[in-house]
């Protein structure tokens, strides 16, 4: 087929699946980020969500038809998209449905990402998808899920796994996937000690993105049996996978740059490093998660918000970022930023520095503050004077540390308590 033929059958595959974010985890990597809010509904990228990824690439895909599961601490991210995500148009059969665990089918909670979905059956099938597409709501990447879903119809798949490659050092963090030279998957194992790499590839595996296709009568099958199994925890890694993979068709889809002919970006930002690494990495000159693409825009909530300033210009007083970026309404009043990415709503005051941060929306710096490799969360006020990340064993006393020195500040650890929704 031409290209705008396989446009044509990848879109109109895409309006007849029903995608599923899976977004009711608490991320408790993330330590104190997700102290009062679920990890899908952390900032990120100076205006983002960790949510608006996935539900942007949904978009992106021509994928009309969302349900978002919600548990743990949803009450932000439910506010998030319902004032940033409601323009679909429901008599279009357009929808973002927010799922929260409701004790639909059985008295408990989601007690597993397979038990999420089959606790939402009944509303699966009122809207009568052809192929559910099940995704994590707490990655960051963008990727046209069609071309994806059209492997899966013409492989004559009941189940396709989206995996990427990664280092076969890296992937005891992952469920890793051992295939076939077809693609075929024959085994899977969650954080093996020692992955299989791939084949001709001795120096990587294949790790899944915890993105997956199904046809929807075979869904149904599998949920209700998985739900009659008294031995299983009920989730898709442990549990689904690994079972069907010995009786069905089950593929993986290698997610690539088709430009760059290597895997595509797609990043875990499931640690305070990882986060903070994460967020750096977009101030980059040519950084590999291009958020200016106007060809895949990143949507989310707009706040109206004034443009960044930055005054004052005498010798020892002058308000500059340098090598960063900066969201609107921020206000940089005679200090220096420095390699760092503010969110919108930030004030930093006179002689204050600031390196290798990532301050979150609403934060106040105070004057002559010093501040090095931090994330800051969401309204922090930092005393004047305030000294962070040039002596660890200081900050430990105070704040959370991170393996690889990122100091983690909220304003719990500031003694400053806040009800604002996070």
């Amino acid at each position: 087929m031409s290209t705008h033929e396989t446009q044509r059958y990848d879109r109109r595959l895409t309006r007849s699946t029903l995608a599923l974010i899976l977004a009711g985890g608490r991320g408790s990597r993330l330590r104190q980020l997700t102290l009062w809010r679920a990890k899908p509904a952390v900032p990120f990228g100076g205006k983002f969500r960790i949510i608006d990824f996935p539900l942007s690439n949904c978009l992106n895909s021509g994928i009309r038809m969302i349900g978002v599961l919600t548990q743990y601490k949803a009450h932000s991210l439910i506010q998030h998209i319902q004032n940033g995500w409601s323009f679909l148009r429901g008599e279009f059969k357009e929808f973002i449905e927010l799922l929260p665990a409701q004790q639909r089918i059985q008295d408990s909670w989601y007690s597993g990402t397979a038990d999420a979905v089959y606790q939402n059956l009944d509303i699966i099938r009122t809207h009568k998808p052809d192929y559910v597409l099940i995704l994590a709501g707490d990655h960051v990447y963008k990727m046209d899920y069609g071309p994806m879903i059209a492997q899966h119809v013409d492989s004559g798949a009941d189940m396709t796994v989206g995996c990427i490659e990664v280092p076969l050092e890296e992937a005891k963090a992952f469920g890793v996937l051992s295939v076939d030279i077809d693609g075929r998957v024959t085994e899977f194992r969650e954080k093996p000690a020692e992955p299989q790499s791939m084949p001709g590839e001795e120096d990587k595996a294949l790790a899944s993105m915890g993105i997956y296709i199904f046809n929807t009568a075979f869904l149904y099958e599998q949920l209700i049996k998985d739900a009659d199994s008294t031995s299983s925890t009920h989730d898709f890694g442990h549990d689904i996978i690994p079972q069907l993979i010995k009786k069905y068709r089950v593929f993986s889809y290698p997610y690539r740059d088709a430009h760059l002919g290597q895997s595509a970006y797609w990043r875990d930002v499931g640690t305070v490093d990882a986060f903070w690494q994460a967020n750096l990495e977009l101030i980059g000159v040519l950084p590999e998660l291009n958020l200016y693409d106007e060809q895949w825009p990143i949507w989310t909530y707009q706040e109206q918000l004034p443009p960044a300033k930055f005054i004052f210009d005498d010798d020892d007083r002058r308000g500059m970022a340098l090598d960063s970026m900066v969201s609107g309404g921020c206000v940089i009043s005679g200090a220096t930023v420095r390699h760092s990415l503010l969110f919108s709503d930030v004030r930093v005051n006179s002689y204050a520095v600031l390196k290798d941060v990532v301050a979150l929306p609403n934060v106040q710096i105070g004057r002559n503050c010093r501040i090095t490799k931090a994330v800051i969360d969401k309204w922090c006020d930092l005393p004047d004077g305030t000294v962070i990340g040039e002596d660890p064993e200081q900050d430990a006393e105070r704040f959370y540390v991170s393996p690889g020195g990122v100091v983690l500040v909220t304003p719990e650890m500031l003694g400053q308590q806040f009800h604002h929704v996070r």
